[in-house]
This record gives structure tokens, sequence and C-alpha cells, in this order.
């Protein structure tokens, strides 16, 4: 549930839902995914480590059980491999990159270092939390 609603809370594939898990007011970002971008990893790694097909089980699974089980993910999974690369900082394992693991890296830090301002997050939040109540049939004001 959205803090402070009655309203249901299910995750929706069609909503923009960027910057991670982090859905709810003073909820984690998690810098090294995109829940868009990043959406063919997160089926798979849902279908490799839980066994659930997203494609049936998003409609009906509530928001925060999603971010948990995201929350969750392994890195033996195809979004924990990616997060790995993103998010490596040892100098001594980024010289022993592949070409392929570099690339993954640099695209990921230039889309990054373009981030929102914290204005444009707070829209993008309140924009999303909008987004739950409408689907759940709540109005604007909740």
């Amino acid at each position: 549930m959205l803090p402070g609603s009655a309203q249901s809370d299910h995750y929706s594939p069609g909503a923009d839902h960027r910057g991670g898990p982090g859905g709810s007011p003073g909820g984690r970002q998690d810098p090294y995914y995109d829940l868009i971008e990043d959406y063919d990893l997160i089926v798979s790694s849902f279908q490799s480590q839980y066994g659930l097909r997203l494609s049936k089980e998003i409609h009906t699974m509530p928001w925060e059980e999603f971010r948990q089980m995201l929350i969750g993910i392994s890195p033996d999974t195809a979004l924990g491999r990616i997060v790995a690369i993103r998010s490596e900082d040892d100098k001594d394992i980024l010289k022993h990159f592949t070409k392929e693991q570099k690339r993954i890296r640099s695209e990921w830090r230039n889309r990054q270092a373009k981030a929102r301002s914290v204005e444009d997050r707070d829209a993008f939040l309140e924009s999303m939390k909008q987004a739950f109540l409408k689907m759940a049939g709540g109005g604007a004001d909740g």
C-alpha cells in the first residue's frame, strides 16, 4: 500500500517506473538498473530465480511484493550480472573487464551522468503514486 492510502498499489508494466524500486516517497532508489530499460532482464531474472512468469503475475502482484523480490535478485541472474558490471568500482577488477563489460559500464555511467534533479525525482514519485491510485480506482486526491 502507498503510505497513507487505502488504495491498492499493483505494479503496472506500462507505467513509468524509472529509477529503481523505490516507488514510495522516501524509498530506496537503486542507481544501477532502470525498471523500464531493464524490464527484459527483470523478467528473465524473476523467471530464473523465483520461477515466476511476470507476464502472468505482474497484474495481480502488489507493488511492495514486486519491489521486495526485485531488491532480492541474486547476482547470479541476468539483471544481477549487469548490475555487478555497472556498479563495479574496483580498479583491479576494472582492468580485467572485457570490451563488452566496459561498454555496458560506460553506457550506464554516461546515462546516469545526465541524472534528474531532485525536483524531477519528486515529480516522478508523485506521478507514480497518482498512477497507482488511478489503477486502484481512486482519484488524484487519493
